[in-house]
């Protein structure tokens, strides 16, 4: 599971182009902040045979109670029956993409390794990079025949409450969210401002550029430093709702610091259900 967890447009291109081994490609743009993703978006046009995958009953688990944060962990059942809708194989490679920096992309290559499949990627600069390079894109739906995935048991390191708070005062504990957000000021999504006691800001953002690229490897890795990260307690990452979350931790793979940074799913929409954590502002 640590084959290098980006594939370029040309390497895509070149896949797509040999039917014996082109990858199934998931499109998993979302209709959140700073997408203009969802169904109906992959119905105007989205890469040659993609699958559209729908973040919000796919890579979560929707019609929780809140306690779980806002996008909890989807089930193994919910993962699983999703992926096979969308083609997905346990012996055939995935490529995923979106149109915002590979937010949403992160959280279904994190999801596919969590539960067991090997050979998932995520298209490094997203549909905007495959459009830039002058491909093009077919519009309506893609059919895919039921594919053969296997929900495994879980593969990667996922925290709760507990051990997020355990892993701030011991170890790192990143917060994916914008900075600002980090610091308690113009909350607008949660109803508590701030931050887990001890962690340290290290925006998702923040590792690509402003066409959606990942940073070159030293910038990468001259962030999680930065951020502390590198010691010899435990490291882990959290945001608002468990999507940036996964994006640090693709990062963190990219960079070849770790290719399971623990991730705390819930994050802070999930702390904040229980009065009596702390918050840290500043």
């Amino acid at each position: 599971m640590n084959r290098h967890p980006l594939t370029t447009v040309a390497d895509l291109a070149a896949q797509l182009s040999n039917s014996q081994s082109a990858p199934v490609v998931l499109d998993v743009r979302w209709s959140g902040p700073g997408s203009t993703g969802g169904r109906e978006a992959f119905q105007l046009g989205h890469i040659p045979s993609a699958r559209f995958v729908d973040a919000m009953t796919v890579l979560a688990e929707p019609g929780t109670d809140g306690s779980q944060g806002r996008h909890p962990l989807p089930t193994p059942a919910r993962f699983e029956s999703g992926m096979r809708a969308a083609g997905v194989t346990s012996n055939r490679s995935v490529v995923v993409y979106d149109d915002w920096k590979s937010i949403a992309a992160a959280r279904a290559w994190w999801l596919l390794r969590h539960f067991g499949h090997e050979n998932v990627t995520v298209l490094d600069g997203g549909l905007g990079a495959w459009r830039a390079a002058g491909h093009g894109i077919e519009a309506g739906d893609e059919s895919a025949e039921v594919g053969q995935f296997d929900a495994a048991a879980p593969q990667l390191s996922v925290l709760d409450a507990n051990d997020a708070a355990d892993t701030a005062a011991r170890g790192v504990l990143l917060d994916g969210r914008a900075a600002s957000r980090f610091r308690g000021e113009g909350e607008t999504v949660d109803p508590v401002a701030g931050h887990i006691p001890g962690a340290r800001s290290l925006p998702a953002l923040d590792l690509v550029d402003e066409n959606g690229f990942f940073l070159s490897l030293s910038e990468l890795r001259d962030r999680f430093a930065g951020a502390g990260f590198g010691g010899d307690g435990p490291a882990a990452t959290y945001c608002g709702s468990g999507f940036q979350a996964c994006h640090i931790a693709l990062a963190a793979a990219v960079a070849g610091v770790t290719h399971d940074l623990g991730v705390y799913m819930g994050s802070w929409s999930d702390w904040i259900t229980d009065p009596t954590r702390p918050v840290a502002k500043g």
